[in-house]
C-alpha cells in the first residue's frame, strides 16, 4: 500500500530544490485527502494525469519509461500560470527499439505454456523525452494510474501499486530520481543501461536493479586498458551528467593509482550553450596528450564529433565507454573519420531470436505509426505520408537498425526476470495461484535472489547491489574500403577473474588513429632508459618529470626507475649506471712492477747480508773481525737479514696470520738489530775509558753483559708486541672508504696505540744510539766503529722521520710500499755504513788488517 503523491510540475528546478516542494505537496496531499473524506468520500488526483503512449491491459500489468525523444523546447515560466506541458523534439528511434524489446519479450512470455501459465502481462509505457522530471511524473503515473477520482480504501487515500515493476529509465540521473521516489515504496525498477555506480547504493535506492553492469567496473576495465597501452598522459571528456560524472571520477581514483595522469577533464552535455563547447575543442588543441577517454552517451559524442569535424581534429587515439563505441548512428555520423581506430568496452554481444523477425517488426512498426505519421524532414512534427499499405520490410534506417542488440537483449531480460519473479510469487505450476493484490516488497524480495538462464543462454542473477556480472568487450573501430566502419572485438575483459588475468587481449591486429599499425605514443615525459630516475617537475603532475642520471655508485635497472639503489660495499655502478659490477680489490702483490721490484730489493738485500757474514765468517780471526765483538757483528747480521726478509710480509693479499707478523716481526727485528748497533757503540766507549789509567770498566761490559743488554732490550719489544696482539691484534680489512670504485685490502692496526709504541720504542733505541755514536766518533782509534754507527743511525732517522708524513698521505697500497722502503732503506742503510767499509778492508786492503793499524800505531806514510 503506498499513499498518494502531486503531479507538481518541477521541470525548472534543480533537484536539491524539488525536494521541499515536494514535501508542501504531500502536506497539501494530506489535507485535501482530509478534506475529502469529511466531504466527498473520494480521492482526487491533483494535477493533469500523464496518459502513456503504449498501452495494453492486462491481469499483471508492467510499466516502461523510454526516451522516444532526446530533447525538448525551451520554455520561459512566467509562475503567473500553470506551465504549459513539456514540448519534446528530436524522434529518437532507439527508445522505440528498447520498447519493442520490451514488448516483444512480453508477447514471448503469454504466448508461452511454462512460464506464468493463464497470466497474461499488459504494459504500460511512457515517453520521458530525456527530461528528468518527465521521468519522475511517469514513474508516479505508473505507481498510481491516471484515474482521476475513485473510492478510498480502509485507509484515507491510498491503493496498491498499479504495475508490478518498472523497465527503464536508459540514463543514470533519471533512474537516480526515479528510484528515489519510488524507492520508499518498493516498486522495483530495472533498467537495461543506467550504469552509474551511484545506483549500486542500496541505502539510497533499495529497489534499483538492473542488467548492465556497474560503471564501477568500466571505470577500472577502462583505466587498465590504458595503462595496457602504456599511456599515461591522456585527456578525457565526459557527459555533465550522474553517468559521466561519477565514472569519470571512478576512472580517476584507479588511473591514479596506475600511473596515469590527465592533462584535462571537461565536462559537456547536449544542452550546453555553442561557447562551452568552443572552449573543450581549444584545450584539445592545445593539449598534448594523443589518448581521449570519452565517458560519454551516444547523444552527447554525436553533439562532440560534428564540431570535432568541424576543426578537423583528427590523429587522436579514442578510448570510449558502452555509451557510444557500439553505436552504429555515431559511426555513421563520423564522416570526418575523427574516431577511426577508436578503442573501448561493449557488453558482450547478444542474440535476441525473432525480435528482429519482418512479421513482429511490422506489426510493432504499425502499431506505433498507425502507419499515418512519419518524421518530417524539415522539423520534428510528423505528417501524413502512409497508405496503409506499405510493405515495410526492406526498410533500412535507424530504427530498423540491430546493432544494439546487447541493449535490447538487457530489456529482455529485465522483463523475464520479473516474469520468473511472478512465477515464483504466485506459485505457478502448470497454473498460477488466483491473482490477488501483490505487495511489491515481496515482489522485490524475491526479484533480488531470482536466478535463471534465458533460452539463449544468458544467465542472470542480481548481486547484493542489484548488478549482474561484470563482462564486457573490448571493441576496436576498424574502417574497410568500402567507407563503413566494422566493430571487431579484440579482447575481454572479465571482473570476476584474478586482477592479471581479468584484461585479455587476443592478438588480432588492431587499427589505431589515422588508420597506423604502431600504437601511438601519449606521454608527458618520455620513459626514463636504466641508469636514471625520474625528478617530478616543479607544478607539473606525477608523469611529467625529468630524467636525471644515477650518481656514482647508485644503479636503477628498470626503466622509469623512482629512485636509484646503492650498491653492496664491494660492488661499484658500471658506466652506464644499470649494475653493479665488482670492485676490484687492491693490495701490493708480488704481480705487479712495484711488488717484484720490492720483492727483489728485499732479497738482494738479503742475500748481500749473507755474503757479508760468510766473508767474516771466513776472515773471523782477522783483527777488524775480531774488534768490537765480533759475537755482536754476527748477531746484527742475522737481525739484519730478518729485516730484510720481513718486508715479504707486507706483500700479497692480507690475512690474519700475515696481518699480525707484519708488524710484530719488523718491530722485533728492529728492536734486534738496534740492540745490537748500541751494544757495538757501548763496546767502543767502554773500551776507549779502560784504556784510560786506574779503570776497569771493561770487567762490568764484557760479552756476557752485551749478550744480556740487547736479550733486555729485544724482550720488552717483544712484551710490547705481545700485549698488542692480546688486546687488540692487527686484522685484514676491506676498506670501501678510501677510494670510490676499489677495494683497498690492507690490515687494520687493531690498536693504533700499540703500533705507535712499537715505533716509538725502535725510535727510542735508534735516538740514544744515534747520541751514544756521534759522542764516541772523534775517539783516538785509527778505524773507530763509532763514525760508522754514525752515519748509520743517521741515515735510519732520516729514513724513519721522512716515513711518518709520506706513509700517513700515501693511498691504499702505496702506504704499505712506503712502509717497505723504509725497511729496506734502513737495513741497507746499516749494512753498508757499518759493514761494507770492514769488508772493503779485508778483500782490499789486507794489509790495514792487522791489529798495530785497528789500535793506530802502525808508521804513517
Amino acid at each position: 500500500m503506498m499513499p498518494l503523491s502531486s503531479f507538481a510540475v518541477l521541470d525548472s528546478m534543480p533537484s536539491t530544490q524539488r525536494w521541499p516542494e515536494q514535501g508542501w505537496a504531500l502536506l497539501q496531499l494530506l489535507l485535501v485527502a482530509s478534506f475529502s473524506q469529511t466531504e466527498e468520500l473520494v480521492c482526487r488526483q491533483r494535477g493533469d494525469p500523464e496518459s502513456p503512449q503504449l498501452y495494453k491491459d492486462a491481469e499483471i500489468m508492467l510499466g516502461g519509461i523510454f526516451s522516444f525523444h532526446s530533447s525538448w523546447k525551451d520554455r520561459q515560466d512566467t509562475y503567473n500560470q500553470k506551465p504549459l506541458p513539456l514540448q519534446c523534439t528530436s524522434l529518437n528511434f532507439r527508445g522505440f527499439q528498447l520498447a519493442q524489446a520490451m514488448l516483444f519479450a512480453i508477447e514471448e512470455i503469454n504466448n508461452s505454456k511454462d512460464l506464468l501459465p493463464g497470466i497474461s502481462l499488459g504494459y504500460k509505457i511512457y515517453d520521458s523525452c530525456s527530461s528528468i522530471a518527465t521521468s519522475v511524473r511517469a514513474a508516479l503515473a505508473l505507481a498510481n494510474d491516471n484515474e482521476v477520482a475513485w473510492a478510498p480504501s480502509e485507509e484515507p487515500c491510498t491503493r496498491f501499486s498499479q504495475v508490478q515493476a518498472i523497465l527503464g529509465e536508459t540514463s543514470s540521473s533519471p533512474c537516480m530520481a526515479v528510484a528515489t521516489v519510488i524507492g520508499p515504496f518498493h516498486i522495483p525498477m530495472i533498467s537495461h543501461s543506467a550504469t552509474c555506480t551511484c545506483l549500486s547504493d542500496k541505502k539510497k535506492y533499495p529497489s534499483f536493479l538492473r542488467t548492465i553492469p556497474s560503471d564501477y567496473y568500466q571505470s577500472r576495465a577502462l583505466a587498465q586498458l590504458v595503462k595496457h597501452f602504456g599511456w599515461t598522459w591522456v585527456g578525457a571528456i565526459r557527459t555533465n551528467d550522474d553517468y559521466g560524472n561519477y565514472g569519470m571520477v571512478t576512472f580517476t581514483e584507479i588511473a591514479k593509482r596506475l600511473g596515469i595522469c590527465l592533462e584535462y577533464s571537461v565536462s559537456f552535455f547536449r544542452t550546453d550553450p555553442p561557447k562551452k563547447l568552443q572552449k573543450i575543442i581549444d584545450t584539445i588543441k592545445s593539449s598534448t596528450s594523443k589518448v581521449i577517454v570519452a565517458f560519454l552517451s551516444y547523444m552527447d559524442m554525436e553533439v562532440v564529433l560534428h564540431e570535432l569535424s568541424h576543426h578537423n581534429l583528427t590523429g587522436y587515439q579514442w578510448v570510449g565507454t558502452e555509451g557510444w563505441i557500439l553505436d552504429s548512428q555515431t559511426a555513421v555520423t563520423d564522416t570526418g573519420h575523427i574516431l577511426d581506430g577508436a578503442l573501448g568496452l561493449s557488453i558482450p554481444k547478444a542474440h535476441v531470436a525473432g525480435l528482429r523477425d519482418t512479421e513482429m517488426f511490422t506489426e510493432f512498426w504499425e502499431a506505433l505509426f498507425s502507419c499515418k505519421f512519419r518524421p518530417s524532414k524539415s522539423s520534428s512534427e510528423y505528417q501524413s505520408v502512409c497508405t496503409g499499405h506499405e510493405d515495410l520490410t526492406g526498410v533500412q534506417n535507424s530504427f530498423s537498425d540491430m546493432s544494439l542488440m546487447p541493449i535490447f537483449n538487457n530489456v529482455y531480460k529485465g522483463v523475464y526476470a520479473v516474469a520468473h519473479t511472478l512465477h515464483g510469487v504466485l506459485n505457478c505450476n502448470k497454473s498460477c495461484s488466483k491473482i490477488v493484490h501483490l505487495e511489491p516488497y515481496k515482489v522485490l524480495r524475491f526479484l533480488k535472489k531470482i536466478q535463471f538462464k534465458t533460452k539463449g543462454g544468458d544467465e542472470v542473477y542480481f548481486n547484493e547491489n542489484g548488478d549482474p556480472a561484470a563482462k564486457y568487450e573490448i571493441i576496436n573501430w576498424q574502417p574497410t574500403a568500402k567507407g563503413i566502419v566494422d566493430f571487431v572485438t579484440v579482447g575481454l575483459y572479465d571482473a570476476s577473474l584474478p586482477a592479471d588475468k581479468q584484461l585479455n587481449l587476443q592478438n588480432t591486429s588492431l587499427i589505431w588513429a589515422q588508420n597506423s599499425q604502431e600504437v601511438p605514443l601519449s606521454v608527458c615525459s618520455e620513459k626514463c632508459p636504466p641508469g636514471t630516475r625520474k625528478v617530478l617537475k616543479k607544478g607539473k603532475p606525477i608523469c611529467c618529470y625529468d630524467c636525471l642520471r644515477c650518481a656514482e655508485g647508485e644503479i636503477s635497472n628498470s626503466t622509469d626507475s623512482i629512485t636509484c639503489v646503492r650498491c653492496h660495499p664491494e660492488f661499484w655502478s658500471n658506466a652506464g649506471r644499470d649494475a653493479c659490477v665488482r670492485k676490484k680489490a687492491e693490495f701490493l702483490s708480488y704481480e705487479e712492477i712495484m711488488g717484484a721490484l720490492l720483492t727483489a730489493a728485499s732479497l738482494s738485500g738479503t742475500c748481500i747480508t749473507n755474503v757479508v757474514a760468510l766473508i767474516f765468517f771466513r776472515y773471523r780471526h782477522t783483527p777488524i773481525v775480531r774488534a768490537n765483538n765480533s759475537e755482536l757483528s754476527f748477531l746484527l747480521l742475522f737481525s739484519l737479514t730478518l729485516c730484510f726478509l720481513c718486508s715479504l710480509t707486507f706483500i700479497g693479499r692480507p690475512t690474519q696470520w700475515s696481518c699480525m707478523l707484519r708488524h710484530t716481526a719488523f718491530g722485533i727485528t728492529f728492536v734486534l738489530c738496534i740492540s745490537c748497533v748500541l751494544g757495538k757503540t757501548l763496546v767502543v766507549l767502554m773500551a776507549f775509558r779502560a784504556s784510560l789509567p786506574g779503570n776497569n770498566v771493561m770487567k762490568w761490559f764484557g760479552p756476557a753483559q752485551q749478550r744480556l743488554s740487547v736479550l733486555a732490550f729485544t724482550f720488552i719489544q717483544v712484551l710490547i708486541c705481545v700485549l698488542w696482539l692480546t688486546i687488540a691484534p692487527p686484522f685484514p680489512l676491506k676498506n670501501f672508504k678510501q677510494f670510490k670504485n676499489k677495494i683497498i685490502l690492507e690490515c687494520a692496526l687493531g690498536s693504533a696505540v700499540g703500533f705507535w709504541a712499537v715505533l716509538g720504542y725502535i725510535g727510542v733505541l735508534a735516538l740514544f744510539c744515534f747520541i751514544l755514536a756521534f759522542l764516541a766518533r772523534k775517539l783516538p782509534n785509527n778505524f773507530n766503529e763509532a763514525k760508522l754507527i754514525t752515519f748509520s743511525m743517521l741515515i735510519f732517522c732520516a729514513v724513519w722521520i721522512t716515513f711518518i708524513p709520506a706513509y700517513i698521505s700515501s693511498p691504499g697500497k702505496f702506504s704499505v710500499a712506503v712502509e717497505i722502503f723504509a725497511i729496506l732503506a734502513s737495513s741497507f742503510g746499516l749494512l753498508f755504513c757499518i759493514f761494507i767499509p770492514k769488508c772493503y778492508i779485508i778483500l782490499l786492503k789486507p794489509e790495514k788488517n792487522t791489529k798495530k793499524n785497528i789500535m793506530g800505531k802502525g808508521t804513517q806514510k
